[in-house]
């Protein structure tokens, strides 16, 4: 059990990451923090899940 919840973790921190270096393709204007941190909930809404995907590519 406890390498699935290390292996949860790197992903969070993977995704974090990855949004947050990508944050400026996004069209949010603030909240880094906030959606960085939130992006596992937010994944489901759609126009954050287009915004994400912008972040993540580049």
């Amino acid at each position: 059990m406890e390498i699935a919840g290390v292996i949860a973790l790197v992903v969070y921190g993977a995704g974090i990451w990855k949004f947050w270096t990508g944050f400026r393709r996004t069209n949010f204007s603030q909240g880094r923090l906030y959606l960085s941190l939130l992006w596992p909930v937010l994944i489901f809404n759609k126009p954050y899940r287009q915004n994400f995907n912008k972040a993540l590519k580049g």
